[in-house]
Protein backbone atom coordinates (compact mmCIF):
# COMPACT_ATOMS: atom_id res chain seq x y z
CA UNK A 1 0.00 0.00 0.00
CA UNK A 2 1.63 3.48 -1.07
CA UNK A 3 0.71 6.06 1.57
CA UNK A 4 1.77 9.66 0.25
CA UNK A 5 2.07 11.70 3.80
CA UNK A 6 2.88 15.02 2.16
CA UNK A 7 0.02 15.13 0.26
CA UNK A 8 -2.55 13.80 3.13
CA UNK A 9 -0.49 17.09 5.05
CA UNK A 10 -1.77 19.21 2.71
CA UNK A 11 -5.12 18.01 1.78
CA UNK A 12 -6.52 15.70 4.35
CA UNK A 13 -9.11 16.40 6.70
CA UNK A 14 -7.08 15.29 9.78
CA UNK A 15 -9.85 13.85 11.38
CA UNK A 16 -9.64 10.84 9.76
CA UNK A 17 -7.63 8.51 11.58
CA UNK A 18 -8.41 5.27 10.24
CA UNK A 19 -9.54 6.21 6.70
CA UNK A 20 -7.67 2.54 5.27
CA UNK A 21 -7.72 -0.77 7.40
CA UNK A 22 -6.70 -2.90 4.51
CA UNK A 23 -4.23 -5.41 5.26
CA UNK A 24 -1.19 -5.94 2.59
CA UNK A 25 -1.71 -9.45 1.59
CA UNK A 26 -4.98 -10.17 2.37
CA UNK A 27 -7.77 -12.54 -0.01
CA UNK A 28 -10.99 -11.67 -0.49
CA UNK A 29 -13.23 -14.18 -2.08
CA UNK A 30 -16.49 -12.85 -3.75
CA UNK A 31 -19.57 -14.57 -4.23
CA UNK A 32 -22.56 -13.95 -6.44
CA UNK A 33 -20.70 -10.35 -6.78
CA UNK A 34 -21.72 -9.10 -3.03
CA UNK A 35 -18.71 -6.96 -1.22
CA UNK A 36 -16.65 -9.34 0.96
CA UNK A 37 -16.64 -8.40 4.99
CA UNK A 38 -14.11 -6.21 5.34
CA UNK A 39 -13.31 -4.91 1.88
CA UNK A 40 -13.42 -0.93 2.17
CA UNK A 41 -16.51 0.24 0.48
CA UNK A 42 -14.84 2.51 -2.03
CA UNK A 43 -12.30 -0.04 -2.95
CA UNK A 44 -15.38 -2.06 -3.71
CA UNK A 45 -17.38 0.53 -5.89
CA UNK A 46 -13.78 0.27 -7.84
CA UNK A 47 -13.27 -3.03 -8.16
CA UNK A 48 -17.21 -4.31 -8.64
CA UNK A 49 -17.61 -3.74 -12.83
CA UNK A 50 -14.17 -6.00 -12.88
CA UNK A 51 -15.74 -8.33 -10.53
CA UNK A 52 -18.88 -8.69 -12.59
CA UNK A 53 -17.64 -8.58 -16.06
CA UNK A 54 -15.11 -11.58 -14.74
CA UNK A 55 -18.57 -13.93 -13.19
CA UNK A 56 -19.64 -13.24 -16.37
CA UNK A 57 -16.96 -14.79 -18.57
CA UNK A 58 -15.60 -11.84 -19.75
CA UNK A 59 -11.84 -10.55 -19.05
CA UNK A 60 -9.42 -9.28 -21.93
CA UNK A 61 -9.70 -5.29 -20.20
CA UNK A 62 -7.94 -2.84 -22.56
CA UNK A 63 -6.75 -5.32 -24.99
CA UNK A 64 -3.75 -7.56 -23.85
CA UNK A 65 -2.93 -5.70 -20.81
CA UNK A 66 -2.82 -8.83 -18.13
CA UNK A 67 -0.85 -11.56 -19.33
CA UNK A 68 -4.21 -13.74 -17.61
CA UNK A 69 -7.16 -11.89 -19.64
CA UNK A 70 -9.05 -13.07 -16.89
CA UNK A 71 -7.44 -10.79 -14.36
CA UNK A 72 -7.45 -7.17 -13.59
CA UNK A 73 -4.77 -5.24 -12.05
CA UNK A 74 -7.19 -2.19 -10.14
CA UNK A 75 -6.57 0.63 -7.25
CA UNK A 76 -8.58 2.04 -4.78
CA UNK A 77 -10.11 5.37 -5.24
CA UNK A 78 -7.80 6.40 -2.21
CA UNK A 79 -5.09 9.14 -3.90
CA UNK A 80 -3.69 9.74 -0.30
CA UNK A 81 -2.82 5.76 0.34
CA UNK A 82 -4.16 3.61 -2.73
CA UNK A 83 -4.12 -0.28 -2.24
CA UNK A 84 -3.78 -2.26 -5.19
CA UNK A 85 -5.83 -5.61 -5.77
CA UNK A 86 -5.20 -8.80 -8.13
CA UNK A 87 -8.83 -9.48 -9.02
CA UNK A 88 -9.23 -12.93 -10.98
CA UNK A 89 -11.23 -15.59 -11.26
CA UNK A 90 -10.42 -18.84 -9.15
CA UNK A 91 -11.49 -22.56 -9.85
Amino acid sequence: MACYRDLMEKYENPALEHACDMIPGKTFVVEDCRRPEGMCDSAWDTLLPFVQELAQGGGNFFGSWMKNPHSAMLSCNDGFRPVTFLVETIE
